[in-house]
């Protein structure tokens, strides 16, 4: 236990620094040290905007394209499955060298369907986001008094019902002089250590890249005097960008011409904080009522389950077994409540099977959730590694699918207690369950994407791919668990159940509608956190927050595990004994009041989302984003009740 503790404070302190994401970095990354005058290359990524939600290719339009051709870069699965498409561009700078006026090229007069789909993009609000050294190109914006932050620029403007493209680029490359501490370094020996040290001066000096800033202009460039010009030549006039004004009109029949100038400004900002003007999230004290909020909420529950074991519980037990036999006897006839369903509440529920299979997912999601955002939140999943969010749940998803086989077979012999027949089944159910809902889910959004030609939409290969990660590893490692769950005893039930069911009375009021309304208290902890998220996925903003997200998870599992607790015991005390589907359901509730919440979002904030491929795409992914909660929200809630029960009528002593 010492090394546990050890390990959980090490946790616990890991989270408080860097729970807000300041000034922290992914580990095991290095900086980049450029030489002066060595060549900087900008990347460019999908056109995105947060009207349509639809990524597209930025060569999609005329933009200028590099000497050499287009080439991509290498992607990992994750950045394929977000949209990502990284390309070369032919933006080149080099290191500590400014430049102004640089002609970049003209391209060929506008096509009709050229002009069509560029005035589109405009009306559509598309971004164009370039990368260098892996930072994206920031943009900032004065509104009053205040400055805003956006990544990229707009591809253009519409004004006075003309259309405006920002074709000429003012970088500013923010750099840091590359700095070797002339200190000993320290090699061990085996006991020994052996100073080493450095040479002073014998390193080349260089620089960091710390910081990626544009200003986006539209400047009237004369078509006819760049003709001659080639890429990377000095343009032939001084340029005036001025961000205020816009003059290079979009025309049909009208080439473009682009440009761009670059400055390089020393910075004191150290190479790790780098990314700190993109993580830093404001709004820490809303975070922090929400998790105060939660706690309320937790401490209102916490109560009613201490109620409920040290006044009823405990109470009612003790005096049950003071009496002698004949006294129990005639208690046994007076008795009320959830004495009466010694019984049958060890019954088994209908679709049993299915219910197994729910509980196995929702572990194996429920897994996959706490490693994945305790690696977040220690910064091993930075934004800066584009993917590896999605990578890391993908890998972690598949791993865990044994311990969902594990889970739902052991349940699935307790049920039928001690039967194994057909866990093999029930392993393949598991495996097929929720992965098969959600692969139907992004195949009918992947043929709206496809239809729309958009970024965004899985390759064919990458859908193989996704395939045989499915069956070839979740799949049979879903089966070693439930062999391994066949295997292990399963638990015995501490009364026995007859064989004649017993009614249960007529209830004043329905007991689902309890149950339903059972979700608005898990909603109440997450729903500040859970506006955070959307904005994230649907406004373009970066949520690097993990630290918080951790601990609103650990406060929804508590929350969870409390109200389906006292909603089974409430059910118990009217002598309902069908509790089990109702213990899943009354904290996997949450997930209905979470789907409205996406509607309301998607009406109130999402106003700009246009067109109804868009709108599908939204609701598609909600769904699946509240499938996935309710398997987890409802698993918590089943396991807490089911814990309950078992021990509640362990205590009760029958012949």
């Amino acid at each position: 236990m010492g090394a546990f503790d050890r390990f959980g404070v090490w946790v616990f302190v890991a989270f408080l620094i860097f729970g807000s994401g300041d000034g922290f970095y992914l580990p095991g990354s290095y900086p980049h040290k450029y030489e002066v005058g060595g060549i900087l290359s900008v990347k460019v990524n999908s056109l995105t905007s947060i009207d349509t939600e639809m990524p597209f290719s930025y060569y999609s339009l005329p933009f200028c394209k590099p000497q050499e051709g287009v080439k991509d870069s290498a992607e990992n699965l994750g950045e394929l499955l977000m949209g990502d498409r990284i390309e070369n561009s032919p933006y080149r700078f080099k290191m500590n060298i400014s430049e102004t006026e640089i002609f970049l090229c003209r391209t060929n007069p506008l096509t009709a369907d050229e002009f069509k789909l560029m005035t589109k993009r405009i009306d559509e609000m598309y971004q164009v986001n370039l990368i260098l050294d892996n930072l994206p190109a920031i943009r900032y914006t004065k509104k009053d008094e205040y400055f805003l932050r956006w990544t990229g620029y707009p591809v253009g403007i519409k004004a006075q019902d003309l259309y405006y493209v920002f074709n000429h680029l003012k970088f500013t490359v923010l750099v840091h002089k590359y700095e070797e501490a002339n200190v000993a370094r320290v090699i061990g020996t085996g006991d020994a250590a052996e100073l080493m040290p450095t040479t002073k001066g014998s390193e080349v000096p260089g620089y960091m890249v710390v910081g990626f800033e544009v200003v986006p202009c539209s400047y009237q460039h004369d078509a006819q005097s760049v003709k001659n010009l080639k890429m990377y030549d000095k343009y032939p006039s001084a340029i005036n960008c001025d961000p205020s004004t816009v003059t290079m009109t979009v025309k049909e029949g009208q080439p473009l011409v682009f440009s761009y100038e670059v400055s390089f400004v020393e910075s004191d900002i150290k190479w790790p904080s780098r990314w700190d003007a993109y993580l830093k999230m404001e709004g820490s004290k809303v975070h922090w009522f929400s998790i105060l909020n939660s706690l309320m909420v937790i401490a209102f529950l916490a109560g009613i389950v201490l109620v409920i074991f040290l006044r009823t519980v405990r109470r009612d037990l003790t005096r049950y077994e003071e009496l002698d036999k004949e006294a129990q006897a005639q208690m046994n006839e007076e008795l009320s409540g959830w004495k009466l369903v010694v019984g049958d509440v060890f019954r088994a529920p209908t679709n049993a099977s299915l219910l197994c299979v729910m509980v196995g997912d929702g572990v194996q999601i429920l897994g996959m959730a706490v490693v994945t955002i305790l690696f977040a939140a220690l910064g091993f999943m930075s934004p800066a590694s584009r993917g590896t969010l999605i990578t890391g749940m993908l890998f972690f998803y598949l791993v865990l699918g044994i311990l969902a086989g594990y889970v739902a077979v052991r349940l699935w012999r307790t049920i039928g207690c001690g039967d194994f027949t057909g866990w093999v089944s029930i392993s393949w159910r598991v495996a097929c369950f929720f992965p098969g809902i959600a692969f139907l889910i992004l195949t009918i959004l992947n043929f709206l994407l496809w239809g729309s030609h958009s970024t965004g939409a899985i390759p064919f290969s990458l859908f193989i791919l996704l395939l045989l990660l499915w069956f070839c590893i979740s799949v049979p490692l879903t089966l070693t668990g439930g062999y391994f769950g066949a295997r292990a005893p399963h638990i015995e039930y501490p009364v026995r159940t007859n064989q004649i069911p017993r009614e249960i009375p007529a209830q004043k009021y329905p007991s689902w509608l309890l149950v339903l309304g059972a979700g608005t208290l898990p909603f109440g902890t997450l729903f500040i956190e859970l506006f955070f998220i959307m904005s994230s996925l649907w406004m373009g903003r970066v949520y690097y927050v993990f630290g918080f997200l951790f601990v609103v998870m650990i406060l929804l599992v508590i929350v969870c595990a409390e109200v389906s607790l006292v909603l089974t015991y409430m059910h118990l005390c009217v002598e309902d004994w069908k509790w089990w589907w109702k213990s899943f359901f009354a904290s996997g509730s949450v997930a209905i009041y979470i789907f409205l919440y996406s509607i309301n979002y998607l009406v109130f904030d999402l106003k700009s989302l246009s067109g109804p491929v868009s709108a599908t795409l939204y609701l598609g992914y909600s769904l699946f984003m509240v499938l996935a909660i309710m398997l987890v929200t409802g698993t918590v809630g089943f396991l807490s009740s089911f814990w309950f029960v078992h021990y509640l009528f362990s205590s009760v002593k029958l012949d």
